[in-house]
Order: C-alpha cells, then sequence, then structure tokens
C-alpha cells in the first residue's frame, strides 16, 4: 500500500500504475493488450501500426471505468475526492464525485454512450477548509493547508494552544489542545492507557488518556476524526505530553482516517 493514502485511492493509483506499466511493456515489445484488441486500436502482433489504447489518455470518467474495470465505487469516490479528475478531465472535485456514481455502471460489456445521469447540476465549489480536509482523508496531507488553519481565530478566542505554543506553557500548567486524530495506540505494557496522537497546523501533539477518562470519554475517544482536549501538560527530557482530562470532538468535516490499535 501507498503510505498516507486513504485505502481505496491508495488500492486506485496501484491498479492504474499497474495497468500503465503493463501498457508500457506491450507497447514496446509489439505486443497489444487485451483493451487495445477490444477497441480495434492498433495492429495485430509486431508489424502493427500503432501502439495499444491502454497508454492513452482518458477521455471521460466512462473511458476510464470501461478501460479498467477493476476500479470501485469507493475507489473512484476516493479518486474524485482527492482532486484527481481536476485537471486531467476539467472535473471539480463535486462534479466528479457526482459523477462517478453513474460512470461506474459502464464498462466492457455495455455500449459507449448510454451511461445517463454523470453531468451534474450547478454545484458550489469546496470552501479553502472543505477541501483541506478532502485533501487530508485522500492522501493524509493537506498541501493548501490543514483544517485546524482555517478555525484557529476561532480556537485561539477559547484559549487553544498550537503544538508549537506548548514549548512556551509552563509544566503541569492546564492547557486546551485541539488537532485532527492521526493515531490511537493502547500497548499491552500500559495497563489500560491510551497513546493519542493530534496535529494541528504547527505540528503533532502527545496526548496520554487514563484508562478512567478515556471509560469517561470512550465514545468520543474512540470515533471523532478531531479532538479538542483539555488537560495538564507534563514535560521530559525534552519531549512534551498532555494527560487529558477533557475530550470534545472539534468540527472540522471528514478528517483523514486515523492509525488506529485494533
Amino acid at each position: 500500500p501507498i503510505r498516507g493514502l486513504s485505502p481505496p485511492l491508495a488500492t486506485a493509483i496501484t491498479l492504474l500504475r499497474k495497468r500503465s506499466q503493463a501498457a508500457t511493456r506491450a507497447s514496446g515489445s509489439g505486443v497489444l493488450t487485451q483493451t487495445a484488441r477490444e477497441r480495434g486500436e492498433g495492429g495485430k502482433g509486431e508489424g502493427g501500426e500503432g501502439g495499444g489504447g491502454d497508454e492513452q489518455p482518458y477521455t471521460s470518467l466512462e473511458d476510464l471505468v470501461r478501460r479498467v474495470p477493476e476500479l470501485t465505487l469507493p475507489q473512484l469516490e476516493a479518486m474524485a475526492t482527492a482532486g484527481v479528475f481536476e485537471e486531467s478531465l476539467g472535473l471539480s472535485r463535486r462534479e466528479a464525485m457526482w459523477a462517478v456514481g453513474a460512470a461506474v455502471q459502464a464498462g466492457p460489456e455495455r455500449l459507449e454512450g448510454i451511461v445517463v445521469g454523470q453531468v451534474a447540476p450547478r454545484l458550489p465549489g469546496m470552501e479553502p477548509m472543505e477541501q483541506s480536509v478532502a485533501d487530508l482523508w485522500a492522501t493524509g496531507v493537506s498541501p493548501d493547508g490543514h483544517p485546524t488553519r482555517f478555525l484557529r481565530d476561532e480556537l485561539a478566542a477559547k484559549g487553544v494552544v498550537t503544538a508549537q505554543q506548548l514549548w512556551d506553557c509552563e509544566p503541569r500548567s492546564k492547557v486546551l489542545v485541539a488537532g485532527v486524530v492521526t493515531h490511537r495506540q493502547r500497548p499491552m505494557t500500559a495497563q489500560g492507557v491510551t497513546f493519542m496522537n493530534l496535529e494541528d497546523e504547527t505540528g503533532l501533539i502527545n496526548i496520554v488518556v487514563s484508562k478512567g477518562c478515556w471509560a469517561r470519554y470512550r465514545k468520543v475517544a474512540r470515533g471523532a476524526p478531531a479532538l479538542l482536549i483539555r488537560g495538564r501538560l507534563e514535560r521530559s527530557e525534552g519531549v512534551i505530553n498532555i494527560s487529558a482530562e477533557e475530550l470534545t470532538p472539534l468540527p472540522v468535516g471528514a478528517a483523514g482516517v486515523s492509525r488506529d490499535f485494533r
């Protein structure tokens, strides 16, 4: 798997890479791929005219689904969410997310051009925060800004400090932090203690959740993609941990999928 990407997107990209590599090898050796033969493109064998169809650019979502029928709806939705079709097909993220539901009905066994419902109605573009959340969910990174950046004024008004500002706080002081959950871990040797990582636009925050605190906020602790946490700052050997006392969901939309214990 490709680290950082959502599983559907990672699988889709791996599949497309393999198809592209296979098409390149086939074109270089003069051997046509099955897709090219079905589409009637290129010659037959080393003396054929032109290359196969799989190395040609995809012209539409329907063309993509017909030529790569292994792609599933969740994989296509992940690609649309990540903005894969913006430059390649000229579809905005919302337009693509609308269209893939219809395009997935296409396939080599169906006639071309009969799939309906691919043209989206006029849809508003994503707000910067929505796009950031979409990037984070699909790819694990947000090149245009972390979701918490768009909430920083509101968070600062509540007294929330960033990961970077924690270094200016006194040890044992009460602090309020916020961020997207990236990890939840409970080692067998931790006697019920859960370790979490929050990420804001300035860095990572280590969170220690006691067994009692976890039990008190279990639903939020397990399920919220982003959290607002009040706790006590602990500093030891150059490492800062926050001992959690209160956990509250942070509304940032469908943030990235955290790497959790099982």
